[in-house]
């Protein structure tokens, strides 16, 4: 529990976090999977996260290219069971973050998160640099087939022409798509405020850009230090959901 210490310390932040999102006009926020493990979302390099945890192979391995086209039935196993939570709810974070966005002071979401809980949420303007789980094509034809398809086809999942069916998320070794690069680093160029939040900044090309910013305020929030020394001039180290749905909203 909380000694008194800290909750005024808390309160503080959360109070200068307020102040700042007061007098700002062009938010942008850029976050990581620490944002969904509030909606019970495992991320990847916690001490419980999917890094952490044994399997046959590496999830880096698991969810690489080269392994989805030579081991595609284990990939999609991994898949299924680790990366696609289709019962998840949005957290008091993804809610807040469209709330800011329908009063006109956030102008885009950057998120590393495939999971869809921003859109969920009523969020607008997402752009989401590893992909959607909710996006999945046929290789051969082009067919869109949704998340619920792909979870429960059972084994790889194929096309009626035949063609496999692949998620559109971006796998490594496989190149971020260059609109929403483009588009990811104007909004943060364009920033008045910067909120970082729920990601370690270790995955890039991701992690760099918020080198692009060049505004009024960088906050960032994450229970863990953050790898990249980003000189925020508020930095809270508390989980994001528990965090932002404190702050009002005010047009």
């Amino acid at each position: 529990m909380a000694n008194g210490w800290e909750v005024n310390r808390m309160d503080e932040a959360v109070k200068k976090l307020q102040d700042i999102i007061d007098e700002s006009s062009r938010i942008v926020f850029f976050g990581g999977a620490g944002v969904s493990t509030e909606s019970n979302i495992p991320d990847f390099r916690s001490a419980d996260g999917l890094y952490r945890q044994k399997y046959k192979y590496s999830p880096e391995q698991i969810v690489s290219h080269s392994f989805f086209v030579k081991n595609t039935e284990d990939f999609y196993e991994f898949y299924r069971e680790k990366m696609m939570f289709l019962d998840a709810e949005p957290n008091p974070a993804h809610l807040k973050l469209a709330e800011l966005e329908a009063a006109g002071k956030l102008t885009a979401v950057v998120t590393q998160n495939i999971d869809g809980l921003h859109q969920a949420a009523g969020s607008r303007n997402v752009l989401e640099l590893h992909g959607s789980i909710h996006r999945n094509y046929c290789r051969k034809c082009g067919k869109f087939f949704d998340a619920s398809y792909v979870k429960h086809a059972g084994g790889v999942p194929k096309c009626e022409c035949g063609g496999l069916i692949k998620p559109d998320v971006v796998l490594y070794e496989e190149s971020l798509d260059s609109t929403v690069i483009s588009r990811s680093v104007q909004a943060i160029s364009e920033a008045d405020t910067l909120i970082i939040g729920g990601t370690s900044l270790i995955v890039y090309p991701a992690a760099g850009f918020i080198d692009y910013f060049s505004g009024r305020h960088l906050v960032v929030i994450n229970k863990s230090a953050t790898a990249k020394e980003v000189g925020a001039d508020l930095t809270i180290a508390a989980p994001i959901g528990e965090v932002l749905g404190q702050i009002e909203v005010h047009e």
